[in-house]
């Protein structure tokens, strides 16, 4: 340390000297005049403050690479990649369903170019963009028709609002579900316009609740599938089939929400059966309302399929159009539901059921290839084992069934659960952050859906052992 603060704040180089340095001309040249400027004067603020507590003075090109590392920085997208290791396949948090190479190509090339989205090229006249999907989500669903929108809160909140504004809606009170974000379906219906109608009770529910609540003033009887969590024990519900026959007896549709619906027997690929869409249309549900981007496999968006008549009616609705998707989204589950014409390809060519479908024993082989990988750059301030750990699907999708899966258990070799909550904080700051979760005294990578395994051991070059030691 030599010289007085102001002295050494004297040294530091101007703006105009900084600028043309040859790191400084490459930021110009890519980020424009103006932002390299600010951060310039950013990155000397930062020197100022270091010179005046003993740091010595920056030199320009230091200057000029601390402007061009902050201008990358905010140049870099927040919707960064990630590793999801956390063992949740649908994870909401994370984005959901990993979309076909097909449905991005398909999406890709309606970017790019113009579409015929509400054009009819045969006629030359206006056309409708539930066209390019209605035909394709019939035939998959056995539905008379079908409409989508932007998501399934965005499906339920149309149909309640088109057909019971201002009139009740029945639904029982063990249905009364609450979702991520503070979604709940009393809330909606409120909002929507309709009378929340309660039947029964928490845990049981019986016919009769039903017939004796259908009045002249009900608009429709709501069945909610109760995809994030099941009550059990001492229990009754209404099955669609019979709650079908009391909603027609009273004169009102029957709307099953499905939530994260299904198009494909699940236990096909040795995983629980879930109801899907053509089991609720068979048991004659009046309109079924589902997801397009958890189990289905697609991009976000909300399904209504039922009744041609119905669906005339929420076409009507001038809520519709406010809740509409667009060409890309369109695009890509146009050929995400291709996908579903040949289901004996479906589970490697959609990613969502590739995940899921995936054997342990695969998953096992890969934790054992990586177990000696992330040792290495551990160090040795944490041991690295390989368990065996359960998956779940994620997104409100079977609750109750997990998947066997392996992963690597990271335990502290010293210190305590701090230990664990740093390397996962120092995980997450890699180029591209690793995500895990903390059970049992230890950090798990569950690596049910790690594909990208050379990926994943090139960036742990990113850990330092010494940043490793200093955590644990």
């Amino acid at each position: 340390m030599t010289g007085l603060p102001s002295s050494r704040l004297r040294n530091l180089p101007s703006v105009d000297r900084v600028l043309k340095t040859p790191l400084a001309a490459a930021a110009v040249q890519r980020f424009g005049p103006q932002a390299t400027t600010h951060a310039i004067r950013e990155a000397l603020d930062k020197a100022r403050a270091a010179c005046r507590v003993g740091a010595a003075a920056s030199e320009a090109g230091d200057l000029a690479a601390d402007a061009l590392a902050r201008l990358k920085a905010v140049e870099r997208s927040s919707l960064r990649p990630v590793f999801n290791l956390t063992g949740t396949v649908l994870h909401t948090n994370l984005g959901r369903a990993l979309v076909a190479d097909e449905a991005m190509e398909a999406a890709r090339a309606a970017a790019l170019g113009a579409v015929a989205l509400e054009f009819d090229v045969e006629t030359g006249k206006r056309g409708e963009r539930d066209d390019h999907l209605r035909a394709l989500v019939c035939e998959l669903t056995g539905a008379e028709d079908a409409t989508v929108v932007n998501n399934n809160a965005a499906a339920v909140l149309l149909v309640l609002n088109t057909l019971a504004l201002g009139r009740e809606a029945i639904v029982s009170r063990g249905e009364l579900i609450e979702i991520g974000g503070s979604f709940r379906m009393p809330d909606i219906m409120t909002r929507a316009g309709a009378k929340l109608i309660e039947v029964g009770t928490t845990n049981r529910t019986h016919a009769k609740d039903y017939s004796v609540a259908i009045g002249p003033a009900t608009g429709l009887v709501l069945k909610v599938h109760t995809s994030n969590y099941r009550v059990e024990g001492f229990t009754a519900e209404v099955s669609a089939h019979e709650l079908s026959s009391i909603a027609k007896a009273g004169g009102v549709p029957l709307v099953h929400d499905l939530g994260s619906g299904t198009l494909v027997d699940l236990s096909l690929y040795g995983l629980a059966h879930e109801s899907t869409v053509r089991e609720a249309i068979a048991d004659g549900a009046d309109l079924v309302t589902f997801s397009g981007d958890k189990l289905l496999g697609g991009p976000q968006a909300g399904f209504i399929v039922g009744r041609k008549d119905l669906l005339a009616e929420i076409g009507r609705n001038p809520m519709k159009r406010a809740l509409r998707i667009d060409k890309l989204r369109l695009a890509a589950l146009e050929a995400t539901l291709k996908l579903y014409r040949n289901p004996d390809r479906l589970a490697e060519r959609l990613p969502t059921l590739k995940l899921l479908a995936r054997p342990a024993v695969d998953i096992a082989a890969q934790a054992a290839r990586l177990a000696p990988v992330v040792a290495n750059a551990l160090g040795y301030a944490f041991a690295v084992d390989v368990v065996e750990c359960r998956s779940q699907i994620g997104s409100g999708a079977l609750p109750l069934e997990t998947l066997p899966s392996a992963g690597l258990a990271l335990h502290p070799l010293s210190g305590s659960g701090q230990a664990l909550e740093a390397l996962a904080a120092r995980l997450r700051a890699l180029a591209v952050p690793v995500v895990g979760r903390i059970e049992k005294r230890a950090l798990v990578l569950d690596l049910r859906c790690l594909e990208d395994e050379a990926g994943f051991a090139a960036n742990l070059a990113g850990l330092s052992p010494r940043d490793v030691d200093a955590i644990a």
